[in-house]
């Protein structure tokens, strides 16, 4: 085990301004301070660090920082200052807080010393923030933003089928076959020039496939036109003409918010994706099976591009919850999977490995054989998942790409599998 620095620190921090405290090896308090959020009180804080010990042995740099968050303009200058910066989870220092004191108070500048008191306590078996370049730093930003778009306008979209439902119930069943549905350009053009069961009425073919080519549309446009018109002329339950028309205020504003929602999707994903093509390893992501542009962008997004961050694979399956979990008390023994993982990482690896099952032989061997031996629809996907990790860390590892030879030969078999 690694030696426990000399002193260590801890930040409690806010927008405004910070407190540090410095506790040395038998858990006293040597030193605190508050410091602004600015780039005078970050060099306030490394002269603190600094001025710790006179020796030329002594760095700031040998102090290592405990803080409660991992983003933010303070972790980011403290990085970039070269410090060594841990992450304490806000539950945990709860957890601590209780401990020391039952008692419930709360100061900055003892939740200071507390994160430094957890950080000399947990030395060992903590890990400081990993070494993320500024290229995967900004893929990791563009992919959470990308995520927040998708989910705004998947919300966008029910809102405008539960009003469909009533104003326009044509209008949900008659792209519901194809793809992307109401988010297709197409669609929203129809709807804006019919919102509404009587107005759809009145569109004719003709109309309709100017709409349609001006949407974009370049192939079977008066085929398009007239389907749509049929399905638009089938007699509909109808609200009262006044309320239809309010129906129709509704439907155009909701449009309106679900064409900037989808614009804003398909900016974030193109931004994205040009920015993960441009990150060294894009190649090797995009080599394994089921893993396309958007879905290696949110791999190395999470992932991070740290080559010291995982040691084994086994490292990067439990972070990103497919690794199987073990409890053992006595006599019983009970295997599940992680709860406590990275949430994203974990959802991305599950639809990766849901895609793969039609691209890679061997990961549908690997569900097909999972499911016989009594694995749920989700175990399964599980095992699959792990597998493909277990893949990707080998090849960063190697700088290799995927061989899918290689991944399912009976020497690179992952125990559990």
């Amino acid at each position: 085990m690694e030696r426990a620095p000399r002193f260590v620190a801890g930040i409690d921090w806010s927008h405004g301004l910070n407190d540090v405290a410095v506790i040395d090896q038998g858990g006293s308090t040597i030193a605190h301070a508050r410091f602004a959020a600015t780039p005078a009180g970050v060099r306030e804080l490394c002269a603190l660090l600094a001025g710790l010990r006179a020796s030329h042995t002594h760095s700031r740099r040998h102090v290592p920082v405990a803080i409660e968050t991992c983003e933010g303009l303070l972790v980011h200058a403290l990085r970039e200052k070269g410090q060594q910066v841990y992450q304490i989870p806000p539950n945990v220092v709860a957890a601590y807080r209780r401990r020391v004191s039952p008692a419930p108070r709360k100061s900055d500048r003892s939740d200071a010393e507390l994160l430094a008191l957890i950080l000399r306590e947990g030395w060992g078996w903590l890990r400081p923030l990993p070494d993320v370049s500024s290229a995967a730093a900004s893929i990791r930003i563009l992919a959470q933003a990308q995520l927040r778009a998708q989910v705004a306008r998947e919300r966008v979209q029910a809102r405008l089928r539960a009003l469909l439902c009533q104003a326009h119930p044509a209008a949900v069943d008659v792209w519901a076959g194809l793809d992307y549905g109401l988010r297709r350009r197409e669609a929203r053009a129809v709807l804006a020039a019919g919102p509404t069961a009587a107005t759809a009425q009145r569109l004719t073919p003709y109309r309709l496939s100017k709409i349609l080519a001006a949407a974009g549309r370049t192939r079977l446009i008066d085929a398009e036109a007239y389907r749509l018109a049929e399905a638009f002329a089938v007699p509909v339950l109808r609200l009262p003409a006044p309320v239809e028309q309010a129906m129709a205020v509704e439907v155009r504003t909701v449009l309106d918010l679900f064409e900037q929602a989808c614009r804003a999707s398909d900016h974030l994903t193109t931004q994205l994706t040009d920015a993960f093509l441009d990150h060294g390893t894009a190649k090797i992501y995009t080599s394994l099976p089921g893993c396309g542009l958007l879905t290696g962008a949110r791999l190395l997004a999470e992932i991070g591009d740290d080559p010291a961050r995982f040691a084994t694979s086994k490292g990067l399956r439990a972070y990103a919850g497919v690794a199987p979990l073990t409890w053992e008390s006595g006599s019983s023994r009970l295997v599940t999977h992680r709860r406590i993982c990275d949430r994203r990482l974990k959802r991305t690896a599950i639809l990766w490995a849901f895609t793969s099952l039609t691209r890679s032989p061997g990961c549908r061997t690997l569900y097909d054989r999972r499911r016989t031996a009594g694995d749920t629809y989700a175990g399964a996907l599980r095992r699959v998942a792990g597998r493909l990790l277990s893949c990707l860390h080998h090849c960063l590892a190697t700088g290799q790409q995927y061989d899918e030879a290689a991944a399912f030969s009976t020497s690179t078999v992952v125990p559990g599998d």
